[in-house]
């Protein structure tokens, strides 16, 4: 249970990251050779790739998921700021 924990404005919380880059690197794929087993879109796959992503679409991250055979918490990693 979670009680010690209260959100407070102006906080820094700590951040996602996306290991897609590992992963590809890991399976010797593309992004040209994700975008045609995925359907989505090289420029969107560019910045998961390069952690530009403000906000993750959960439509995505299922098709990556499905296309990479791995778990989500493969895919993404929560960093806490120190």
């Amino acid at each position: 249970m979670i009680t010690d924990n209260i959100i407070i404005w102006g906080t820094e919380y700590g951040k996602v990251r996306c290991k897609l880059k590992k992963i590809l690197k890991r399976k010797e794929l593309n992004l040209y050779q994700l975008e045609r087993l995925t359907g989505i879109k090289y420029d969107v796959l560019k910045r998961y790739a390069k952690n530009e992503i403000i906000r993750y679409d959960s439509i995505v991250l299922a098709k990556l998921c499905f296309a990479l055979e791995c778990e989500i918490n493969e895919l993404l990693q929560y960093e806490v700021k120190k």
